[in-house]
């Protein structure tokens, strides 16, 4: 329970040094168990790892880089207890991959033949006991003796005391590292005893009675006893000569050299495949770049096109307006001289001068109502102008909002290539992320961070984008419904130049007077110019949406078959015949002179 708090709470960096040293006295002690076989090594302070079984390198190359790592995320605990178990493996455990020093058998007298207890073990016998009050013998512990053996440098790394039904037997058997340096330190072990003869020849001879611990190393005849420390050589380990285990260690040495390079060949062909996709991904970025040129120069041209069309058409307009005001000053002058000849002329009779006082006022009558008419063009003339320059604003408008799309779009496809390009450098940093080094983590990390940012922002600019459409759309119908709650203007019955109007030109043209004036009122009774209108002639009433949509798509595909020009070149043609549309609407009112439409205009468009 005390363990687990210590855990939750982390040190201070100052502090590493001295949890180093205690977790590495933890090691020593086997609190923590490293090696899970001969080959194979594992991290007791990474439980939670995905991989738990290392060699000696990697478990070495692993523990180095936790401990020496400069990233925020590692706590100071966990950096200590990495650098204790480098410490350990650097001075305690044996890489196995690492080529062996064979014993010398000259120097230690040893037969290569002969057979030793392996993993190497030592056997002390005659350690001092005493009886308890229960009747059971006790003895020193084990780690008593172990720290003993380890201040005189035999560095054995367990001592197990042996006990049977009586309590401690007397007997322990003392664990070396299963390496050569391990049987170097048990020769080293037997030899003292044997120095002091203590060893094992002494301790079965038959002399006066023994004193003092005797001791040797655990050789066959010892593995095949039938005693109590028989038994429990039989349950640590096996019997082998120094060739069968120099033979052994070449066998898993070669094994190991070519399970690493069929590894090292799997990983060079995943590197050369990631690099083939690398490189297929930069030559569609390539060609994805240099259409998009292409289609920014298709685009330019196309707008240079629209507005130089849009410039002729508008010249057009105005010589034509110039035209028919031409035209309407030159009957205003005809019938100017025929009034004046009318005056002249005198009448011998009563009859002649009442006609002729009955002409002079019909033709003042037309003169007023051409002089009406001459306004009426001269205010057209202004709501033409003010049209082209709505127009005008609109094509701005448009312009900037594909400016501004397209942009998004450029910020949209720049997005999505820079995640397939971190994607690609994360799918190779991947495989390289199990080797555990601190720079790889850290890059590991960056890249999601960077992928994640990447994709946020492309979510961000969709939302803007449905955002946008979702105003505009609101926006529109907001503008109508303020559009029908402008009608506030009420026609006058009486008004006398409706009534003069009615009297001079009948019922027809009154009521396409009434009818304009209203409808101007209902779309824009404050500027009261003209607002393009699909309006059911057969029906005489303004279009339904079906119709609408229906009219409009008419309109756009005769421009555009008749121009042979793009969809979006087509825009000028077709806001040029709704305006040809308004022109036969005011026609049929009596406000439009149906001289005004030009035939071969049309047949320009």
């Amino acid at each position: 329970m005390a363990q687990s708090s210590d855990e939750d709470t982390d040190i201070s960096d100052s502090e590493i040094t001295e949890y180093e040293d205690k977790f590495y006295e933890e090691l020593q002690n086997g609190t923590h168990d490293v090696k899970t076989s001969d080959e194979t090594y594992t991290c007791p302070f990474c439980p939670k790892k995905r991989k738990r079984d290392y060699l000696y390198k990697e478990l070495l190359q692993h523990a180095s880089g936790v401990g020496q790592s400069s990233s925020q995320k590692r706590k100071a605990r966990e950096k200590a207890n990495h650098l204790a178990l480098v410490k350990y493996l650097e001075k305690d455990a044996m890489a196995v991959n690492v080529p062996s020093k064979p014993v010398d058998e000259g120097k230690h007298d040893v037969n290569s033949d002969e057979q030793f207890v392996w993993p190497w073990i030592g056997i002390v016998v005659n350690i001092p006991t005493r009886r308890a009050e229960d009747g059971r013998c006790v003895g020193a512990s084990g780690s008593k003796l172990r720290d003993e053996y380890k201040s005189r440098g035999f560095n054995p790394f367990r001592v197990n005391p042996l006990w049977n039904f009586r309590g401690h037997s007397g007997t322990a058997l003392v664990e070396f590292n299963k390496n050569w340096p391990g049987f170097d330190n048990a020769l080293a072990f037997e030899r003292a005893y044997e120095t002091d003869h203590h060893g094992k020849k002494d301790w079965f001879a038959k002399s006066e009675q023994k004193s003092g611990l005797y001791a040797w190393v655990a050789r066959a005849d010892d593995y095949n006893a039938n005693n109590i420390i028989g038994e429990n050589l039989r349950k640590m380990g096996d019997v082998k000569t120094i060739s069968e285990l120099m033979e052994e260690e070449a066998r898993r040495q070669d094994k190991l050299v070519s399970n690493l390079t069929n590894i090292i060949q799997v990983k060079n062909k995943h590197l050369q495949e990631i690099e083939v996709r690398c490189h297929e991904t930069t030559l569609k970025m390539d060609m994805a770049m240099e259409e998009k040129d292409k289609l920014i120069q298709a685009y330019n041209e196309e707008i240079k096109k629209i507005q130089s069309s849009a410039r002729d058409h508008f010249q057009r307009i105005f010589s034509d307006h110039e035209k028919l005001k031409w035209q309407l000053e030159s009957q205003k002058s005809e019938l100017e001289l025929r009034k004046v000849e009318l005056e002249k002329r005198e009448a011998h009779n009563e009859s002649e001068r009442k006609k002729l006082a009955e002409e002079i006022e019909e033709n003042t009558l037309r003169n007023s109502s051409l002089q009406m008419a001459a306004i009426e063009q001269q205010k057209a003339d202004e709501k033409v102008l003010k049209l082209a320059e709505d127009q005008k604003k609109q094509k701005e408008e448009l312009h900037a909002k594909i400016i501004q799309l397209e942009r998004q779009l450029d910020m949209k496809q720049k997005l999505e290539l820079e995640i397939q390009q971190l994607r690609g450098s994360l799918s190779v940093l991947k495989h390289m992320e199990d080797d555990d080094d601190a720079e790889v983590l850290k890059k590991v990390d960056d890249l999601h961070m960077d992928l994640r940012e990447k994709e946020q922002s492309l979510q961000d600019i969709d939302a803007l984008n449905q955002t946008l459409i979702v105003k505009e759309r609101k926006s529109n119908e907001e503008l109508q419904e303020a559009r029908k709650e402008l009608v506030e203007e009420i026609i006058k019955e009486d008004d006398e130049k409706l009534n003069g109007l009615k009297n001079e030109m009948g019922e027809g043209a009154y009521n396409a007077v009434v009818a304009a004036l209203t409808e101007i009122n209902a779309y824009n009774p404050s500027g009261r110019y003209i607002i393009s209108e699909i309006w059911n002639y057969a029906k005489g009433r303004r279009a339904t949406l079906e119709e609408g949509d229906l009219t409009y798509c008419i309109l756009r595909e005769v421009a555009c078959i008749n121009t042979g020009r793009t969809e979006e070149g087509c825009y000028t043609t077709w806001l040029f015949m709704v305006l040809i549309v308004i022109r036969l609407t005011l026609s049929g009112s009596g406000l439009w002179d149906d001289r005004l439409i030009r035939y071969d205009v049309l047949t320009e468009i």
